[in-house]
């Protein structure tokens, strides 16, 4: 009597005879992406290389560089402007996080099961499509000495209203709503493509069971809202720290530099103060700021959702 053996099975190639064939596949996608890699080498590596060896040397812009060592960070760190520049910038990134951000989310989801929700989101969108010179020249009409708020107040009885451009950290908390006025609108959009890709069936069953208003909203909706959530707030968060148009157009920095934010400082200290070393150097370090911290941010958000 024989016994019948069950067919054998075909075992998968170990991972290395996968590998082996991969290469023949590898050089015409590097062939394809190589373009783009070189773009960015000559538009965005190699200025930083420069500039990471300008910020180490003394250049006015005439002659060749002097080496300087880390004088240009030691400079950086001990400067008082730098220090207040700092505390500004810190200033807008949680500004533009609490206001753009929030206010575009709120917007999005109340707008979103109206009808004829476009009408009510397109206020929100107008202001983006100004540049941020003509946003600060609209608000320096709203908050400048003698201005129309100062005029409302005066209205209102308050007879010695806040000079909101002049002292400081009121001013940059004034330029921070400014710019939040002219973000809000692509936050309310982006949100809102968010809400319309959330899929009705789990938000149905979650109203039958009794889940409505803020319940619905931290149970269902803001989860679902995660991927969104991530890549606006990444968007805000490096925008804030390199701000610049709004601020220029609004104060240029003042008075006695106490609006300053970083971008702002780099860009004194190169071009008018001609300290392109020092300038430099600011340029690096928010450069580093910047990456490090659009790094942190989404390595934490993808490790939370991978474990999810």
């Amino acid at each position: 009597m024989t016994v019948e053996r069950p067919p054998a099975v075909e075992q998968a190639p170990p991972p290395r005879a996968r590998r082996a064939h991969r290469p023949q596949y590898q050089w015409p996608a590097r062939l394809f992406v190589s373009p783009a890699l070189l773009l960015c080498a000559v538009l965005l590596y190699l200025p930083f290389l420069y500039t990471c060896y300008l910020s180490l040397t003394d250049y006015n812009g005439l002659g060749s560089p002097t080496w300087a060592g880390f004088s240009k960070f030691s400079a950086m760190f001990t400067d008082d402007s730098f220090t207040h520049s700092l505390l500004n910038t810190l200033y807008w990134v949680v500004g533009t996080l609490v206001l753009p951000v929030g206010g575009g989310l709120l917007v999005a989801t109340l707008v979103h099961d109206l009808k004829h929700s476009t009408w009510y989101r397109l206020p929100f969108l107008i202001p983006y499509a100004l540049s941020g010179v003509a946003v600060g020249v609209i608000w320096i009409f709203i908050l400048q000495t003698g201005g129309a708020l100062d005029q409302l107040c005066h209205a209102l009885g308050w007879a010695h209203p806040p000079r909101w451009l002049i002292d400081s950290p009121l001013n940059t908390f004034s330029m921070i709503v400014a710019s939040s006025w002219q973000q809000v609108g692509v936050n309310v959009l982006l949100f809102t493509v968010g809400l319309q890709s959330i899929p009705k069936e789990p938000l149905e069953a979650a109203r039958v069971d009794g889940a409505s208003g803020w319940t619905m909203f931290r149970r269902m909706t803001w989860p679902m809202l995660t991927p969104i959530t991530t890549v606006v707030v990444g968007l805000s968060l490096v925008a804030s720290l390199k701000q610049f148009d709004v601020i220029y157009a609004m104060t240029q920095g003042g008075p006695g530099r106490k609006s300053e934010t970083l971008a702002l400082t780099m860009y004194r200290d190169s071009f008018i103060n001609n300290d392109y070393g020092l300038g430099a150097a600011i340029a690096v370090f928010l450069t580093l700021v910047t990456v490090s911290a659009a790094m942190l941010y989404l390595r934490r958000q993808l490790s939370d959702a991978k474990e999810m």
